[in-house]
């Protein structure tokens, strides 16, 4: 099952202060690299531009190579607290730097550079490889080993070609309708006021072959009241309850990610 989540900037509006809010965007990452999550969608509800940008530029930092982050990303407010940031364990982070144990086949992430007129790509093994793709300077790039330690040749590739889960991508959205609107494939609403998610209801998701959204509310607002009246226009979507027991009380962002998710994947894996 191809699964993508969405989640409002509003997400961290239940924390006040920034390094709390860097610890929870740290816990979605995890989340999300655990069940391997090919899209983070981050949609605008509310005023929380700044909250949203955090979230998108701590969700982007977390899935980058650790090697390639100062070269990526600036000196900057919002990863101010990076320290308390806990690593993505996923194939993309966990690659050597002995050039010697690089073989045919092997997939790396790496960032184009120039030198003296020619492209290049360093991938962490202080060896630049040469580059022939369309990927531009100083842009990351996926790529796979054509030939192995020491005639080193490389390809660029798509990251749904590698042959392990790669990272997820992040993507912003004006609103949540907008988004729901041009998704194509299966949207699971998750809310108090869904229908209780059963085994039967989940199967129908987990056994489809078309991509799965699932979407999340605000800590103040529930999917229902952000879509308001235009909740009846969207295509292709179920309300459902992973919660019933909880009904009452509110399941912080985290927990709900984490809990839904881990239900998902039991029935696929099952």
């Amino acid at each position: 099952m191809k699964l993508s989540v969405a989640i409002p900037e509003s997400s961290l509006s239940d924390e006040s202060l920034k390094i709390d809010k860097t610890r929870k965007i740290s816990v979605l990452a995890r989340a999300c690299a655990i069940f391997k999550i090919e899209t983070i969608y981050v949609y605008q509800e509310g005023n929380n531009k700044q909250d949203g940008n955090l979230m998108v530029m701590i969700l982007k930092y977390l899935e980058t190579p650790q090697f390639l982050r100062r070269r990526l990303f600036a000196k900057v407010n919002d990863l101010k607290f990076a320290g308390v940031l806990q690593p993505l364990r996923i194939p993309s982070h966990v690659t050597p730097a002995n050039p010697k144990k690089i073989s045919k086949g092997d997939v790396r992430e790496g960032i184009v550079v120039s030198v003296k007129g020619k492209r290049f790509v360093d991938v962490g093994i202080n060896q630049l490889i040469p580059f022939f793709g369309k990927t531009s300077v100083g842009k990351r790039v996926t790529v796979q080993f054509k030939e192995g330690h020491p005639n080193f040749s490389i390809k660029e590739i798509s990251r749904s070609e590698a042959p392990e889960y790669w990272g997820y991508t992040v993507k912003e959205r004006a609103n949540l309708f907008s988004l729901l609107s041009e998704w194509k494939g299966n949207i699971i609403l998750t809310s108090r006021k869904g229908k209780t998610a059963t085994k039967e209801q989940i199967a129908k998701y987990t056994k489809s072959d078309q991509p799965t959204l699932v979407v999340f509310g605000s800590p103040e607002k529930g999917i229902h009241e952000i879509l308001g009246g235009k909740m009846k226009n969207v295509q292709n979507a179920k309300s459902l309850n992973f919660f019933p027991n909880q009904a009452t009380q509110t399941v912080r962002l985290e927990e709900a990610l984490l809990g839904t998710l881990s239900i998902l994947n039991a029935q696929t894996t099952s």
